[in-house]
C-alpha cells in the first residue's frame, strides 16, 4: 500500500464532500429565498423550514473546510513505529482478512478505494481510533461490535 496514493485519494474525497455540501447549501439557500417560500399565513412554515435547512447546509460547508484544513496539517507528518493521527494502519482479523484504516483528525467514516482496497477514515474519538492510538506492529486490538468480540492484529503501519 502506498500512503501517498491514499493521501491523494483522501484529498479528492474531501474536495468532493465540500463540493457536494456547497451545492446542497446553494439549493437550500435558493429554496429559502424563493418567492414561493414567503409565508401566506401564520401557519405557513415552509420559508422558515427552508431557512433552517440553508443554515444547516452552510454549517456543513464550514465543517468541510475545517476538515480539509485539519487534514492538510497532518498529511506531511512522518511515519512512526506506532500509530498516531496520520497513520495508515492495516488490521488483520482471526480469519486473516485485512482491513485498512487511516487515522484522521476529522471526516470519520469517509472511505476511499485505492487499487481495489477500501481505506476508511477513523478519528481518535471513535472506539477503534481510541484503541489504535499508540499501538505498534503485532499489537492486538479487541472490539465489541453488536455484542460480539472481534480480535485484530496490527500488521502494518505507514
Amino acid at each position: 500500500m502506498n500512503k501517498s496514493h491514499v493521501i491523494e485519494h483522501l484529498k479528492f474525497a474531501l474536495e468532493a464532500q465540500l463540493n457536494s455540501a456547497k451545492q446542497a447549501a446553494k439549493a437550500a439557500h435558493d429554496a429559502a429565498t424563493h418567492e414561493e417560500s414567503v409565508a401566506e399565513t401564520q401557519y405557513d412554515t415552509l420559508g422558515l423550514e427552508a431557512a433552517y435547512l440553508a443554515q444547516g447546509q452552510a454549517e456543513r460547508v464550514n465543517e468541510c473546510y475545517k476538515s480539509i484544513k485539519q487534514f492538510e496539517a497532518i498529511f506531511k507528518e512522518p511515519t512512526y513505529n506506532k500509530v498516531i493521527i496520520s497513520s495508515l494502519v492495516c488490521l488483520e482479523d482471526e480469519k486473516s482478512a485485512q482491513k485498512w484504516f487511516y487515522l484522521g483528525p476529522a471526516a470519520g467514516g469517509l472511505t476511499v478505494q485505492v487499487k481495489g482496497q477500501t481505506i476508511q477514515v477513523v478519528t481518535p474519538e471513535a472506539p477503534l481510533g481510541k484503541q489504535l492510538i499508540g499501538k505498534q506492529l503485532d499489537d492486538e486490538i479487541s472490539l465489541s461490535i453488536a455484542g460480539k468480540s472481534h480480535e485484530y492484529d496490527v500488521v502494518e503501519i505507514l
